[in-house]
Formats: structure tokens, C-alpha cells, sequence
């Protein structure tokens, strides 16, 4: 009779934080998705920067391209991440221009735990074509604009502290990943 393999201790009572995990990368690498399991897991508040931004702006990210410009939206975001660093452990999903933005980032790196939650380029294309609300890919082919940000992006991502490769498996394992990371790191402090 084949039997399963013992599952992997669950490390998440071990992880305690004490400063926000601020989870960075490029979109559709599942920062929203592996935040909230993330936070569940650890038990601490969970934040979306981007749904943040839309409620203080009352608009969505995608209005706020529109009407004012990127520009406009990172100096919200810029505050609305400043706000939501405030010393008290919790786990943070960023846009993916956020950590581009150095100020953004350079307060990252000072407050809290930084991880790129990474993936590849035809991964992120797949995923963001069921949505159409991320609005630096109106009007381009998602696999191409993915390789140009890709480009630019992840030297200024490779930055943080924790790097997590994320693929088609099941978010759980992004999740396990980063709990696991953290207490080898000794990133609880």
C-alpha cells in the first residue's frame, strides 16, 4: 500500500514577525492572493495597497491612470504605502511599480520585510488576461509589455531581501515558501 509522505511542519507558529512583510513584483505574481493566505497563516492584518489607493481616492487604480496620470498615482500610492508602514506587523501587497519608485522602495527596505514574489514572464502573461483592469497593458500585447517591465523591474526587485520564485503550482506553496524564508533568514526581527 503506497503511503503519503508525512507533510512538512507547519512553520507559521514559529514565524513571528515584528515589522509589516511587504510583498513586491511584477502583477499578476500573486501578491494579493499569496498576502491574504500569507496573513491568515501568520495570523496578522492583511492591506492591499492598490485597494488602499482606490479607497482613499474613491476611484479605481485604472480612473486614476485616466483622469490624472501615473505620475499622480505613484505619489498616492507613495503615501498610502508610507501610511500603511507603520511599524505594526502586518502583511502588505504593493502595485507592481511600487518598489520601482525609489523613495517607495528606499522606506520599504528601512521598515519592513521585503519579498519579490517572482515568476515568469509567459506565468504573469496567462494570468493577468483574465482580467482587464491593470492599465499599463491597455492597448499592448500582455507577454511583450510583461518581458519590457520584466527588464526594467526586476534588477530594482532583486533589492529585496527575499526572493521567491513563484510557478503554476498552487499558491500554498508560494506561501509555505516565504514562511520558510523568513525563519531562515531570521527575517522576524
Amino acid at each position: 500500500m503506497l503511503q503519503s509522505p508525512p507533510a512538512a511542519p507547519d512553520q507559521s507558529n514559529a514565524v513571528r514577525p515584528t515589522r509589516p512583510i511587504v510583498l513586491v513584483g511584477l502583477m499578476g505574481v500573486g501578491k494579493s492572493t499569496v498576502g491574504r493566505r500569507l496573513a491568515a497563516r501568520l495570523d496578522l492584518p492583511f492591506a492591499d495597497a492598490d485597494h488602499e489607493i482606490e479607497v482613499a481616492a474613491d476611484m479605481t487604480v485604472s480612473e486614476i491612470f485616466e483622469r490624472y496620470g501615473e505620475a499622480y498615482f505613484r505619489d498616492g500610492e507613495r503615501r498610502v504605502i508610507a501610511r500603511l508602514l507603520d511599524g505594526e506587523p502586518k502583511v502588505i501587497a504593493t502595485g507592481g511599480g511600487a518598489f520601482i519608485q525609489e523613495p517607495t522602495r528606499a522606506r520599504i527596505l528601512e521598515s519592513a520585510i521585503a519579498v519579490w514574489l517572482d515568476a515568469d514572464v509567459d506565468i504573469l502573461a496567462d494570468r493577468v488576461q483574465r482580467r482587464d483592469t491593470r492599465p499599463l497593458l491597455k492597448g499592448n500585447d500582455p507577454l511583450a509589455k510583461l518581458g519590457e517591465l520584466a527588464a526594467v523591474r526586476n534588477p530594482l526587485y532583486a533589492l529585496a531581501p527575499i526572493h521567491i520564485r513563484s510557478g503554476r503550482g498552487p499558491h500554498e506553496a508560494t506561501v509555505d515558501a516565504i514562511i520558510a524564508a523568513l525563519g531562515a533568514n531570521g527575517s522576524t526581527k
